[in-house]
């Protein structure tokens, strides 16, 4: 059969830019060497890192000059090892309207990056099992109506009616009698929200140093002075950590302690295949959740290790109980093989909550404790803690993430609505 018009194009295309003309493209972002000194330094560039520069950078142009610092290279830790779920149906007041707020700027932020984010809103179900289940969800969705966020509460026969390849009959392992549904939710492409946000900071004039690890700080008079990096020591007036289950390390060359746990989390995809799974479905009480990437996979997660570690490696245990939940709740996909899996670092707070917060060390400040939601905060932490950098005080979305919040014992429980890694 002879090729279209535009397939032999395309075949032209791919064969001229294979010869070389590729070379002259444009770069994403300006490789550029560290400087000895900036006004306002990001250590760690995964999504959060970048976004918070974006931010800064368009919105705070007065902060002057900024860097990202990346001990590997950008987007490459937990951003390049999450599994993309994106929603914002969060118990508490303070975390949903958190929540709420990263998910309104998902849905502009193909455009506000002039990149296609892959923001797919596909919705995200949270099934229920037992009877708890069913109350816990419907608390929550009551809670979310009053908070103005999408959800609604769906018996076992509307889920079955959405999701026909789920088994809902009630003699399996785990039966499912009903779940919530946020129809606004879903899926976006790790790799190009950090590209995007790296690129669109870099044309901002924001310093991108790749593999420039934080060896050290320089803390005089109470105050931050100047960080020790791989590439030699730079000064800097404020200092945002944003390092992810890292975060604790970064604190103790500060002499400072957080309430944070680092667990290992696991993820697996299996072999592509046509279409299958057009949303998301989670379910708490199996540790498992389950959506299908653009190129076919099934992309399977976890719960958190139950050890504390920093390895980012599957452990077998685990994924064979979460492929097993699977497999009872989608029988059809005992015949599927698993591709490749893997392992992130995740730092977990007491409370299931972020920490957004100065510390006793004038002008550092810390973003971490995100736990297994950190994906879907991207856009929206990185506003926040922008604004936080920029006026050194935080806006009031963050005010409730505060470390001050361990001594005084206002914490926003949300494991309920955070217990699987989502």
């Amino acid at each position: 059969m002879r090729p279209m018009r535009g397939q032999n194009y395309s075949l032209w295309s791919l064969f001229k830019h294979g010869l070389g003309h590729h070379l002259r493209w444009e770069p994403a972002w300006e490789r550029v060497a560290l400087k000895p000194d900036y006004d306002v330094v990001i250590v760690g560039g995964g999504g959060h890192g970048l976004a918070t520069a974006y931010y800064l950078a368009k919105n705070h142009p007065a902060v002057g000059r900024i860097a990202v610092l990346e001990k590997g290279y950008l987007g490459g830790g937990n951003t390049a090892r999450n599994t993309t779920i994106v929603r914002s149906n969060y118990l508490w007041d303070e975390a949903a309207q958190l929540y709420e707020h990263s998910l309104k700027l998902w849905e502009g932020l193909s455009q506000e990056l002039n990149m296609n984010v892959m923001f797919s809103q596909r919705g995200v179900f949270n099934l229920g099992h037992t009877l708890q289940d069913m109350r816990d969800i419907e608390r929550r969705v009551n809670a979310n109506a009053l908070q103005g966020i999408d959800a609604q509460v769906l018996s076992a026969s509307e889920v079955q009616q959405k999701i026909p390849q789920l088994d809902c009959s009630r003699s399996r392992r785990y039966p499912v009698l009903g779940a919530s549904w946020q129809p606004r939710a879903g899926v976006a492409h790790h790799d190009a929200v950090a590209r995007g946000f790296a690129r669109a900071a870099s044309r901002l004039g924001v310093d991108l140093i790749e593999g420039c690890e934080v060896t050290g700080m320089d803390i005089e008079g109470g105050r931050i002075r100047a960080l020790q990096t791989s590439l030699g020591p730079v000064k800097a007036e404020r200092v945002g950590c944003v390092a992810a289950g890292h975060s604790s390390v970064l604190a103790r060359m500060a002499g400072l302690r957080l309430p944070l746990q680092s667990h290992p989390l696991q993820a697996f995809v299996s072999e592509s295949m046509q279409p299958v799974i057009d949303t998301v479905i989670m379910s708490n009480a199996v540790h498992g959740y389950l959506s299908q990437s653009d190129k076919g996979e099934l992309v399977i997660g976890a719960g958190i290790d139950g050890y504390l570690g920093y390895g980012q490696r599957g452990s077998p245990h685990v994924i064979e109980h979460t492929a097993a939940a699977i497999i009872e709740l989608f029988p059809q996909f005992s015949r599927v093989r698993m591709n490749r899996q893997w392992g992130g670092i995740v730092d977990v707070a007491p409370d299931a909550c972020p920490i957004i917060s100065a510390t006793a060390v004038q002008g550092l400040y810390f973003n971490c404790g995100w736990g297994t939601g950190g994906f879907k905060a991207t856009p929206g932490s990185g506003h926040v803690f922008a604004d936080m950098l920029a006026h050194g005080r935080p806006p009031p979305l963050a005010q409730a993430f505060a470390l001050e919040r361990f001594a005084s014992g206002h914490l926003i429980d949300e494991h309920g609505a955070a217990g699987v890694a989502h």
